[in-house]
């Protein structure tokens, strides 16, 4: 029995698609069973509530063997420390899990080791080792800065031509796409062989700097597209303007702070995923952008 947390997300949804219809049985655990496709519904077995609810984490975790765990953002006007958010979504699940014996894989943050604050990657670390804590085995799917990140800026690529975040221009931002994160996760949880406790760094084959994306951007829409490098102090005065309560709108800003330190760099990742930054572009940025 395989569990998904967060089946109707960006990753969470496609590892669905890759594990029903696998061999194994298949429970999703969603607020509202409503949102599900009809598949879904139809070929996996749904525990409605919250995953961070202790009582429905029970419920799910009955008769499993796997768990596959992703925090969801904090909502955008929460006042609570992402630590705590993060801690505190997660506590339930990962001392269940231990308790029973059930394999978890988890999304969380490249960069351990780094020896900083780090806003939201702080917290996504420290639930690293809360889950390690509880002795669960599992693998950490540790993952840099997502592609997707960028189909934020549809928009202005389409009408301005041009992207903008705090991070460096000049400065290499590894890069992931949800693809391979969802290729990953799906091998793992359908895997019976693994055990312990390990990361698993995953990271996509380009190095490219915010200047080099906007130069691959151009060519692939064919079309003119520059990077704009915004100063932390106005990406974080944008995201309170925006509706972010103040401290999250710090955490974010920790979060772009490291990035732009080097936190990625802090942790080994040898292994390289399939999707690169120039292919995304094309199968995913492009007809966004067109639409």
């Amino acid at each position: 029995m395989i569990v998904i947390t967060t089946p109707t997300g960006d990753i969470g949804r496609q590892i669905l698609d890759r594990v029903l219809g696998g061999g194994e049985a298949v429970r999703v655990i969603a607020r509202d069973s409503s949102r599900l496709p009809e598949h879904v519904r139809t070929q996996a077995e749904v525990v409605e509530g919250s995953h961070a609810d202790a009582n429905t984490i029970a419920k799910a975790l009955q008769d499993a063997d796997q768990l596959f765990w992703l925090v969801p953002p904090a909502d955008f006007q929460d006042a609570e420390p992402a630590r705590s958010h993060y801690l505190d979504f997660t506590r339930a699940a990962a001392q269940e899990a231990a308790s029973r014996g059930v394999r978890m894989v988890h999304v969380t943050s490249l960069g351990h080791g780094y020896d900083g604050e780090a806003g939201l990657l702080s917290a996504a670390l420290g639930m690293d080792e809360l889950i390690e804590s509880t002795g669960v085995q599992y693998r950490a799917l540790a993952l840099p800065f997502f592609m997707e990140n960028i189909l934020r800026q549809a928009q202005p690529i389409s009408q301005q031509g041009v992207f903008s975040m705090a991070n460096t221009a000049d400065r290499p931002l590894p890069t992931v796409a949800t693809q391979d994160v969802a290729a990953a996760a799906a091998t793992l949880l359908l895997d019976r062989t693994w055990t312990g406790q390990a990361r698993v760094p995953l990271v996509g084959p380009d190095n490219l700097t915010p200047d080099a994306m906007a130069e691959i951007i151009s060519e692939t829409l064919g079309r003119p597209v520059r990077y704009e490098q915004v100063p932390l102090s106005d990406f974080t005065a944008r995201l309170v303007q925006h509706g972010a309560s103040p401290s999250l709108a710090r955490e974010w800003s920790g979060m772009v702070n490291a990035q732009n330190d080097g936190i990625y760099d802090a942790e080994p990742h040898d292994a390289l995923c399939a999707t690169g930054f120039r292919q995304w572009c094309q199968d995913v940025l492009k007809p966004a952008v067109q639409s």
